[in-house]
């Protein structure tokens, strides 16, 4: 009788924690891309994957409920999953629903057209035309944490002197006083609304960095706790987040006053200071996880605070996000998150970027020209930095919808490399047309704007290729990730144009030349 009652407790308690298994067999010649954007380098996933929970983890970027592969099937969940990779074989668990395997159609392009207009179908809309048609700049190498008025008006200045287009301006953080407050700090800006005019004079945009993290025992706490607006423990009382720049408060953004007050503050700072929009920094899952944080919303789980971040910024044409939970389609820019300067983080941005193109995510930007850790432009010794990694980076960059600077390269380069440079954002500027009717075309049909080779010509071998791309339908661009000057080129089917004017037919590998003040790109031109 023992025996019997102890085997019912356990079966009762297998059953409270059941996981919903679902197994997918490789097909012959088969191949899985998704899931997570940061691991864009791994895929498809021909190696074994360790499992991976979406609830619990984002190695600091995007992370959607979406699988799909070359032979048109696909998986997906409005519920975050974990899965693992082995053997030519997915295993996916969940708590939440039985995860379906579905059958799209024959190619990668099908896989992922099928399940965008059925989950993430595109609003429509775009975030503003400037981000695709301008470079970006961000404050944050150049200035750290010491945000201050002469040194951001210098850096705007010294972009237009080295005759670099203008275009966005991120002011990072620590400009304002606490976490929570949206005061300039008096003694680093004297006037603010003067620094925003000027720069508005130059003719950027201005954007400020903001996260939802509430500094403790100050007034904007006390507030917010009082009105229900801030994440709470079990005891009633105001939970404390763990993040990079300490512990915090957090906004409960489930709840929708609290979501509209934010929202009204952020658009009296556009009002009494003339800001353009903000770079939404943090709402990574991981801060979400305590099983201790009560909400608003009663059942809500980490993903949902994720979401209701991202939902912020639908609010502002201006905007820019690390971290994501689905939201495909929606008008928000994504940006990778920060790689460090190497040559192995630099092999990272072409497969990441289409990893987040094949996510749904076709705004994006490959995070900062030459990586966003600041430690690697203190104290340069220019007799050993290596300046071809800042050139190949801004490559890279140029053929993205988006490129985003932050380390000022005529701080760090020679003339030689400060004018390829200089010419890599001209060219962005220049292509800014084309781009920007990429996004447009992205609006209305929900494809990326950065393709898979194996998404644009199916069954041509293309599948395990991550060093090539295309910017739409119309240029298969060949970076260089590596400190050499010749690099190898596959050719889909057709004829194509490089930008030497040189002919290429399809169907062959080429070996090329790329001396560092070329990007080579090849137009479809049959």
């Amino acid at each position: 009788m023992k025996r019997l009652k102890l085997g019912l407790i356990l079966l009762l308690c297998n059953n409270i924690f059941a996981q919903n298994v679902t197994k997918v067999t490789f097909l012959p010649d088969e191949y899985w891309w998704g899931g997570v954007v940061a691991r864009g380098s791994q895929m498809p996933y021909i190696e074994p994957l360790r499992e991976y929970n979406l609830a619990t983890q984002n190695d600091n970027n995007q992370v959607v409920p979406f699988l799909l592969s070359n032979k048109g099937r696909y998986v997906w969940s409005d519920y975050p999953f974990k899965f693992s990779v082995a053997e030519k074989e997915i295993n996916i668990s969940s708590e939440y629903e039985n995860v379906v395997i579905h059958a799209a159609g024959k190619t990668l392009k099908e896989a992922y057209l099928h399940a965008c207009k059925k989950h993430f179908r595109p609003s429509g809309q775009l975030p503003d035309s400037m981000f695709f048609t301008k470079p970006q700049y961000n404050t944050w190498i150049e200035l750290m944490y010491n945000q201050n008025q002469e040194d951001i008006l210098t850096y705007a200045q010294s972009i237009v002197d080295n005759d670099f287009p203008v275009g966005i301006l991120m002011i990072d953080d620590n400009w304002q006083k606490y976490y929570g407050n949206f005061e300039f700090k008096p003694d680093k800006f004297p006037d603010p609304k003067a620094m925003t005019d000027r720069l508005h004079q130059l003719g950027f945009k201005v954007m400020l960095w903001i996260c939802p993290f509430v500094s403790a025992d100050s007034p904007e706490y006390r507030f917010l706790h009082s009105k229900g607006y801030l994440l709470k423990n079990r005891n009633g009382q105001p939970a404390v987040i763990n993040w990079w720049n300490g512990q915090s408060a957090c906004y409960d953004f489930t709840n929708p006053d609290a979501a509209g007050y934010f929202v009204s503050l952020l658009k009296k700072m556009q009002e009494e200071y003339g800001v353009d929009g903000f770079k939404f920094d943090a709402g990574d899952n991981i801060y979400y996880t305590d099983n201790n944080l009560v909400s608003y919303k009663k059942d809500a789980i980490s993903v949902d605070h994720t979401i209701a971040w991202a939902k912020i910024g639908l609010e502002f044409s201006f905007n820019e996000y690390r971290a994501c939970w689905k939201m495909g389609g929606e008008a928000l820019v994504q940006r990778l998150g920060d790689k460090s300067y190497s040559w192995d983080a630099l092999q990272l941005l072409v497969p990441d970027m289409i990893a987040a193109g094949l996510l749904g995510y076709a705004y994006v930007c490959p995070d900062m020209i030459g990586g966003g850790q600041y430690g690697s432009f203190l104290n340069i010794d220019h007799n050993k930095f290596d300046q071809s990694l800042i050139v190949r980076s801004a490559q890279i960059h140029t053929l993205m919808p988006m490129m985003q600077f932050s380390v000022a390269p005529w701080r760090i380069l020679n003339d030689e490399n400060l004018a390829i440079v200089r010419k890599m954002a001209q060219l962005h500027e220049k292509m800014g047309g084309y781009i920007m009717s990429c996004a447009r075309e992205s609006a209305k049909t929900g494809e990326p704007i950065v393709r898979h080779l194996e998404y644009s010509f199916p069954n041509e071998g293309f599948a395990e290729c991550k060093d090539q791309f295309m910017l739409g339908d119309k240029y298969m661009v060949a970076p260089m990730f590596t400190n050499g000057n010749t690099r190898t080129v596959k050719f889909p089917k057709g004829r194509w144009k490089d930008d030497q004017e040189k002919i290429y037919k399809g169907g062959q590998t080429v070996t090329i030349e790329a001396p560092l003040n070329r990007l080579p790109y090849f137009e479809k031109i049959r």
